[in-house]
Order: structure tokens, then sequence, then C-alpha cells
């Protein structure tokens, strides 16, 4: 079956639209449909000396010829400086998203694909934003949504995510915990297709907590979560030293790990295949993939970045929709 992918190509000055330019000069059995302005994606071909062809979006899906990209036009509120981001052009890198949202909640598109955006840039706009996770979760009413990254051989999702440090304590609560675990076990089981899948959580505190001479929340928070839902039947064992966790010994027997903050897990996972990892959002009525990193803005109109992780992230969004097609 043919599938329909929404991209957004994120920050229009950083890597993102020629990322998607170059995936492009090869032929998909697939529609890839950016939600974009079609006059920056052509001056980024220009500047590339790439070949580029646009098209409007039909009724149904049609493979991708070499050079040729499907567009729903979105358009630039101030032309694009590459490598230097404009935040007069926040309304438009949330316009693009929120079309493509749109698009894969009428079932027009199949699964979301995002390209990296300048957080920094919007906020600097005076638009509250803490990052795609949670406005995806906010623009499709989800009350609870985990972020997760994969790669072929490890996945790492996330207790919490775009927060400060000082605000994660009192963020891992008892019923958030559970409700992340649950999400993260549904997600494994329904859309990846493990039957069983094997959980292991991170503790908060060094060494776990050290039987709560080093903090009080594993005992308190943690340990009462993971004991809930082992009682409801999730395999999920912890909490485990984050020191120790991401060792073979213990990944051996995992499908995932449950880290308690972003910079807890997401670092060992980097160093495993950064730039061959995509980031999932777990826990949507829709499929949403993106890249592992950001906008390289030192990057930008050279041609040399990587596309490895939008690679691996379109893989990944024709994987969980077929997944997701399936349940429905």
């Amino acid at each position: 079956m043919i599938k329909r992918l929404a991209l957004t190509p994120g920050e229009p000055a950083g890597i993102g639209p020629e990322l998607l330019i170059r995936y492009m000069q090869h032929a998909s059995n697939h529609e890839i449909v950016a939600f974009a302005d079609p006059e920056l994606l052509e001056r980024y071909a220009n500047h590339l000396g790439l070949s580029l062809s646009l098209r409007e979006m039909g009724e149904k899906p049609n493979p991708s010829k070499p050079n040729e990209l499907t567009i729903m036009p979105v358009r630039l509120s101030f032309k694009e400086k590459i490598g230097t981001v404009n935040p007069g052009n926040s309304e438009y890198v949330l316009k693009c998203l929120d079309a493509a949202i749109n698009a894969c909640i009428s079932k027009e598109c199949d699964a979301i694909v995002t390209g990296p955006i300048q957080k920094s840039s919007i906020n600097a706009a005076g638009i509250d934003f803490m990052g795609h996770t949670e406005y995806l979760a906010k623009r499709t009413n989800t009350p609870c949504v985990v972020m997760m990254l994969a790669t072929a051989k490890l996945r790492v999702a996330l207790a919490t995510t775009h927060i400060p440090l000082r605000k994660v304590p009192d963020t891992i609560t008892f019923s958030h915990l559970t409700r992340v675990i649950k999400v993260l076990h549904n997600d494994l089981k329904n859309r990846f297709g493990i039957l069983c899948p094997r959980i292991l959580v991170c503790g908060l505190n060094p060494h776990a907590g050290e039987s709560g001479h080093l903090g009080r929340e594993e005992e308190e928070i943690i340990i009462p979560a993971v004991t809930l839902m082992r009682a409801s039947e999730i395999d999920v064992t912890g909490p485990l030293p984050a020191d120790t966790i991401f060792t073979e010994k213990y990944l051996n027997s995992a499908d995932a790990v449950l880290a308690m903050y972003h910079d807890q897990g997401l670092p060992v996972l980097k160093s495993h295949g950064f730039g061959c990892s995509a980031n999932i959002t777990l826990g949507l009525p829709i499929v949403r993939t993106s890249v592992d990193h950001g906008t390289a803005l030192d990057l930008a109109g050279k041609g040399i970045a990587s596309i490895g992780s939008l690679q691996i992230a379109i893989q990944m969004a024709l994987q969980l929709s077929n997944s997701f097609s399936e349940k429905m």
C-alpha cells in the first residue's frame, strides 16, 4: 500500500530544507508531502545545484520520481537567510506544523515527519513553545505523550522532556510515572509489534537512591509505580542506577529503557547512534517521527550535513503507520 507522509522541514534557515531536497533526489515508493514554502525549497535547490520538481497533492498518494516532491504551500513571512534565524518566521514554522498535523488527523496523510526547529527563535518571537512533543500533545488533546528516541538496537524513552533540571523531581509523581509506563508499554506492543515488551526504569538519583540515602524519590515514587505496573502484568524492572543500566548485561534483556530526564538517557543513545536514530512521540492518535538532531545552522546550505537521521525517521514513520493502520 502506498503511504503518504507529511513532512515539515522546520527552521527555514537551518539544514531541514536541504536534507529534504537531497533525500528527494532518489525515487520513493511512497509519497512525501512537504508542508513548506515552495519558493524556499526552490531557492535551496538552486543554491545546492540540485534538481527539484514540485507537484500538487492529488486525491490519492503517488510514488515520487527522482527529484520530485509533492508540496502543500505555506508562505514564509520573511525570505530566509541561510544560517541565520529570523524570529519573524516563527509563525510560519508553526503554520507548517499545524497544517501537517491537520492532514494526519483528517487522514489525508498517514504520518508526520518533522525536521529540526529552533526553539529559541520561536520563544524570541514571544511564542511559548517547549518543543514538538509538547506542541503535538496540546494540538491533539493528548493528556500523556512520551518522547522516545530509537536506533536499530536501542530505544530510550523519557519520563520528562524539555523542562529545567530543577523541575524534574517535582514532575516525576506516582500518577505521572504510571501513565508514562502504560503509554510506553502499549505503543511498544501495538505499534512496534513487541508481544511482551520488557522495560527497564532508571533511578532518578545516583545509585538509584542508595536505599534512600541519596534521595527518597526511588523509595517513595518509582518503586511503588513499578510495583503497581508489574501487578498489572507489565514487564518492567527498576529502578536501576543510570550509570549501569546501559550496559550489555541489562540491555540484552530489554526492549526499551525509561530515563527520568532528557540528559540522563539521550546522551547515551546518541553516543550509540547519533545521526542513525529517530525521535518518536508515543501516545498520540497520529504517527509522528522526527530527526535526532538540531538545525545545525553552521552547516546549512553547504550540502554536507548527514541525511541519515531523516532517512531513519521516514522509514520509522512508514513502519509505524503500517502498524497503526492495522490497529484501526
